[in-house]
Parts: C-alpha cells; sequence; structure tokens
C-alpha cells in the first residue's frame, strides 16, 4: 500500500503542475517555435495574396481588353473578388500582429499569463491558439460586453 500512495502523490505533483498551466523552458521553447513558424505562414500567404492581387492590377492597367469584364455581374464579381483579397490581408496581418505581440511576451516573460486576470492560461489553450492574451473564461467576458478585471 505504501507503493500506492507514492504512485499517488507523484501523479498529483506531477498534475499540478499541468493543471495550473506552468510553463517549463522547453515549453516556452516549444511555444516560440510553434509562433515563429506560424508568422512565416502568414508572411507567405500575405506575400501570395498580394502578388495575385497585383497581377491581377497589372493585367487591368496593361488594357488587356481580354481579361476586362465586359458584362456588370464581371465588375460585380471582379469587385467582390478585390473586397475578399481585402478581407483576407486585412486578417492574415492582424493574424500576424497578435503572433509578433506574444513573440514579445516570451522575450519579457509574461507569455502564458492572462493580460486580464494575471492568472495563467491554460497549456491546452496556448496548444490551439498560441498567440492567446486571455483565459478562454476572460475572451468570453469581452466577446459579450464590457468586462472588468476578475480575482
Amino acid at each position: 500500500m505504501a507503493q500506492k500512495r507514492k504512485k499517488t502523490s507523484k501523479k498529483k505533483a506531477s498534475s499540478r503542475g499541468t493543471k495550473k498551466g506552468h510553463l517549463s523552458p522547453a515549453d516556452i521553447k516549444h511555444f516560440e517555435q510553434m509562433l515563429l513558424a506560424k508568422r512565416r505562414e502568414i508572411l507567405r500567404n500575405v506575400t501570395e495574396i498580394e502578388d495575385e492581387a497585383l497581377k491581377k492590377s497589372r493585367l487591368d492597367a496593361s488594357g488587356d481588353l481580354s481579361s476586362m469584364p465586359i458584362h456588370m455581374a464581371d465588375l460585380g464579381t471582379d469587385n467582390y473578388e478585390q473586397e475578399f483579397v481585402l478581407g483576407l490581408m486585412d486578417s492574415e496581418r492582424q493574424l500576424l500582429k497578435e503572433t509578433d505581440d506574444a513573440l514579445e511576451r516570451i522575450e519579457k516573460g509574461t507569455y502564458g499569463i492572462c493580460e486580464g486576470t494575471g492568472k495563467r492560461i491554460p497549456k491546452a489553450r496556448l496548444e490551439a491558439n498560441p498567440w492567446a492574451r486571455y483565459r478562454v473564461e476572460y475572451a468570453r467576458m469581452l466577446e459579450q460586453g464590457p468586462a472588468t478585471e476578475q480575482e
């Protein structure tokens, strides 16, 4: 029985650290690598989107009538596509900013701490969203309206 107690207490000790969301230096390095990989992916996406948009603009500017829309519906489609691309670029740029902010928090030593409550953000949330600034509960409160800091 003494062996069982030791095993149980070891499990409690190890799960206690994980439960509180304590991030080891290895965890921090892991999340930093995830953020850097995401940053590279976003930059690649933005570059591809910009290149595609510029390619279409160059065709329009060159006066190539074969690619010019003739029908009003084609004009509407082109406008929609342009707005869609601009929306995508804006979303990607916002995600890039959030990623850069998370990398900055790693440098400052505040990564993994909820900016609203000061509590640790669970590791599972950081795995799913490594640029997370808030715990899920606090983020929900922000979405529902004005939030006040909780203890």
